[in-house]
């Protein structure tokens, strides 16, 4: 616990690795956390998808949660790498991350009047993409 709060798995270790890491820690974990949640929640919704009868209505929909839940998914892996970290494909992949959250969003944004399960995914792909815009501001004040 700190601060009264359980730490998760992921700042641990963050915070326990001997390499240390040249950016902001919270910024890091809230990233990678961000990038896992964001990945399972467009697989959902991206399966749910495809269980609704008008499926013809959201086939855009499921391949906008299946870019983004890959880009989301490599993404956090790769920050959770801090061994000979390299800032520049950091930076890359956290611009791409960002771009396909916005645009999984901006789909599943259109859908979430009629479909829960869309206005869910909407909310944690904006919460992962301001997340990497967070951690690509902090990289670059590293």
């Amino acid at each position: 616990m700190k601060g009264g709060r359980a730490v998760s798995h992921v700042q641990q270790m963050v915070e326990t690795h001997p390499w240390g890491m040249p950016l902001d820690t919270e910024k890091l974990v809230a990233c990678i956390e961000a990038c896992f949640d964001c990945a399972q929640t467009c697989t959902s919704c991206s399966d749910a998808c495809l269980g609704e009868p008008d499926v013809g209505m959201v086939v855009r929909c499921v391949r906008r949660c299946a870019e983004c839940s890959d880009i989301c998914t490599t993404t956090g892996r790769s920050l959770s790498r801090q061994t000979e970290f390299d800032a520049g494909v950091a930076d890359a992949l956290l611009e791409a991350c960002a771009q396909a959250c916005g645009a999984c969003a901006a789909e599943c944004e259109r859908h979430a009047d009629h479909h829960e399960h869309c206005r869910v995914c909407a909310e944690a792909c904006r919460v992962c993409e301001q997340a990497c815009r967070d951690a690509m501001t902090a990289l670059a004040a590293a």
